[in-house]
């Protein structure tokens, strides 16, 4: 069975309250995961960039660029 992941952008209201409207009709079930968002607007750049850095370290990148 596919399921369609929703994501809200939301900011908490007093008393820890967070209201959105969904898709989905009254009654029906749901399940809700809530993470803080981080204050640091680059983090999820920064970690891409990290990740991606062993693709430049492997042996035939260096034999090759060692002798340009």
């Amino acid at each position: 069975m596919a399921q369609t992941a929703l994501k809200y952008d939301l900011e908490v209201m007093e008393e820890g309250r967070v209201e959105l409207h969904v898709p989905f009709p009254a009654g029906a079930r749901v399940v809700v995961f809530v993470i803080e968002e981080s204050a640091d607007t680059f983090d999820d750049l920064l970690l891409a960039a990290q990740s991606s850095l062993d693709f430049w370290d492997n042996p035939f990148d260096d034999e090759d660029w060692n002798d340009a």
